[in-house]
């Protein structure tokens, strides 16, 4: 799909540099306001660092998992293409 992430860079503690299939390109910082339930893990940041690309979404070795057409709509809707993921 052209929401898929073809790469990811850790720019910044808990933020990635994305960019997606279609070319689009932004950032995304995971907030610790986030970390809670199955998300609780990702309030340490060496394993938020841990992430890598899986059929073109970020995951972790746990499974878990980020849904990359919400981070596409989300950075794609926002002018300075950031997306803050929190709660």
């Amino acid at each position: 799909m052209y929401w898929d992430i073809i790469e990811i860079n850790a720019s910044a503690p808990r933020t990635f540099d994305i960019l997606f299939k279609d070319g689009l390109r932004g950032t995304m910082f995971i907030n610790v306001s986030f970390c809670t339930g199955v998300f609780e893990i990702l309030k340490d940041d060496a394993m938020v660092s841990e992430a890598f690309i899986e059929n073109g979404v970020i995951t972790w070795k746990n499974e878990l998992d980020l849904a990359p057409d919400t981070i596409h709509k989300e950075i794609s809707r926002n002018s300075n293409r950031t997306y803050i993921l929190k709660r």
